[in-house]
Parts: C-alpha cells; sequence; structure tokens
C-alpha cells in the first residue's frame, strides 16, 4: 500500500467544545480535525470542515468529541490553475484532496482515498472554496473509505480489549471511577464481545463507586453531627446525605442515621427539621426511579475534561 506521510510540525490540538450527548457513547465517531499550521487559508478552511463533519454525519459516524482519538483529516493540493477572462476575471482551480482516518494517538492511518474537484471563484481563495463545496459526501470512494477507517476501528477495539479492562481496573483500585466507567463506555456496540465485557465491568464499578461515595458522605455526616446537635446542623447533614445514591449499600444506614438525628431534635424545632427531611425522602424517591447511568457518568466525565487534547509531532506513515 502507498505510504502517505503527515507531519504536524506543531502541537495537534483538539477542541472539544461540541456537546456531549448520551448517544454519542457506544458508537464509532470520527471527529474532524485540520491543524492550524496548514496553507488553506481560513476561510477555505472552515468550508473544508465543515464538510469533513457533513461527511462523517452522512454516514453515521459524527460527533460531539466525546473521544477525541480517532479522527477525519485532509490535504489540499493546488493542481492546475486556469484564468477565465472576464468581466470578471475568474479563476478556475483543480484541487486534489486527500482524506484520512486516523488513530492521533497512535499516529496510525486506517484508511485513505483521493478526491479531485474543480472549483470557480473571483479569486484563488472563492475558488478553493467553491472546489471544497464540490465534494459529494455520497461519493462511493468516500463512503468506501470511511467503511475501510470503521473497520480498522472496530478492530482496535477487539486487540485491545484486555488491555481497556486492564487500565479501567487500574484506575478503579485508585478510586477513578468516573474515568474508568468513561474509557469502558466507550467501547462501540459493534464490537459485541468486548462490549459485553466491558458493560459487565461498568456494572460493578458503578456499585464500589456509590458505595464509596456513600460510606464517605455518610462519615462526614457523623462527623457534622458528632461537632454539634441543632437542627440547623441537622439541616446540613441532611444535605450531605441528600447526595447519597438509593442503590448504594449504606443507603439504608444512612436512612436509619436521619431518624436518630429527629429522635434528638427538641419538639418545636422538629417542623423546621421535617420539611428538610421530606425533601430529602421526595429527592431519594424521584432518584429511585430516575437512577444515574453509567453513560450519564461517562458524560459528565467527558464535559469535565480539559477543552484540549493536545498530542506532539504526529506522523502518520
Amino acid at each position: 500500500m502507498k505510504k502517505f506521510i503527515l507531519l504536524f510540525l506543531i502541537a495537534f490540538q483538539f477542541n472539544m467544545n461540541a456537546q456531549v450527548k448520551l448517544d454519542d457513547f457506544g458508537r464509532i465517531v470520527l471527529n474532524t480535525y485540520l491543524p492550524d499550521n496548514n496553507s488553506i487559508p481560513a476561510e477555505a478552511k472552515k468550508a473544508l470542515e465543515t464538510k469533513l463533519s457533513q461527511i462523517t454525519s452522512n454516514n453515521g459516524m459524527g460527533g460531539s468529541n466525546v473521544n477525541p482519538r480517532f479522527i477525519i483529516t485532509a490535504v489540499l493540493n493546488v493542481g492546475t490553475k486556469d484564468i477565465i477572462p472576464g468581466p470578471p476575471q475568474m479563476i478556475a482551480q483543480n484541487i486534489d484532496i486527500t482524506l484520512f482516518v486516523g488513530d492521533a494517538i497512535t499516529n496510525t492511518v486506517f484508511s485513505n482515498t483521493a478526491i479531485s474537484v474543480k472549483g470557480v471563484g473571483t479569486n484563488e481563495n472563492k475558488a478553493m472554496i467553491d472546489a471544497i463545496k464540490n465534494i459529494n459526501p455520497k461519493n462511493k470512494d468516500i463512503t468506501v473509505f470511511l467503511e475501510e477507517g470503521k473497520n480498522k476501528i472496530i478492530s482496535y477495539y477487539v486487540t485491545q480489549c484486555d488491555f481497556i479492562i486492564k487500565d479501567a481496573e487500574t484506575l478503579a483500585k485508585q478510586e477513578k471511577y468516573d474515568e474508568a466507567i468513561y474509557k469502558l463506555a466507550l467501547v462501540p456496540e459493534v464490537c459485541k464481545d468486548c462490549y459485553f465485557k466491558t458493560s459487565e465491568l461498568i456494572g460493578n464499578l458503578f456499585q464500589k463507586k456509590i458505595n464509596t461515595d456513600c460510606q464517605t458522605k455518610l462519615s462526614k455526616a457523623k462527623l457534622l453531627w458528632s461537632t454539634q446537635q441543632n437542627v440547623k446542623q441537622a439541616e446540613e447533614v441532611i444535605a450531605v446525605i441528600s447526595d447519597i445514591n438509593p442503590n448504594a449499600a449504606c443507603y439504608t444506614a444512612a436512612a436509619n442515621f436521619t431518624k436518630e438525628i429527629n429522635a434528638k431534635i427538641k419538639a418545636d424545632e422538629k417542623v423546621r427539621l421535617e420539611l428538610a427531611l421530606k425533601k430529602y425522602i421526595d429527592k431519594m424517591e424521584l432518584e429511585k426511579q430516575q437512577i444515574n447511568t453509567y453513560k450519564e457518568i461517562a458524560v459528565e466525565y467527558a464535559k469535565n475534561q480539559p477543552k484540549t487534547v493536545t498530542y506532539n509531532n504526529i506522523i502518520w506513515r
């Protein structure tokens, strides 16, 4: 296979500002990326980014940057350039565009294809923009190119599944449950064996997460109550306990603790405390019906990541 080399002389910076959604997990997503240090004029670059996003969206691979690892990018080369007499004088350009799908972390090209387009405009920039607009997202070669890239990504998850699981287990031992769940949630559903393995582990890690969180909050609540025992302190204690997931192992112990607090409060102060307790009970009942799923944890983790992911000196061969 012919080798293609992309040398990014400056760091690869990937913007993660787009919205992260639940349905972005469990499927293969390609993120549009064009380096800042290319020779494409700003307006033409924006048009090309839009076109690449259109290509991935039309093929069910458009995303919200939930996983910045896999990207689609392009290299433009201007071929012939002709002057068309006016008025107004126009410029016609034939442009060769090479599309790449790859892994931005391992610097690996999964697939590539070259297409030729022609654009006409009153200057070179407008002619280039016109050529980019003429790219057909439903082009057969582009569809085949994306399918090949998709299959290579699936192959990555199949071959790396054990490593992904091991990494998640290591994170869990460090009580980095959100990060572990996030990484496992990225495994696409089409990778059936790996998906089932990671789904089972996610369930276990989710339970460990809420159990650990419950113990931490219950201990904090008991410490608060031991320092001072009045209605104001009781309200603070209940505020801490109210964030405990009702499926956590110590949930019953937390509920019993609120009863102990209530029993120690003077009768004339109970009305105020009972209002706080009612809010707590109502919240627990609501959460029983709307328990956060592991995907929601993954979404929140993705949202809280740095807005820019940087990869240095990418060389694709």
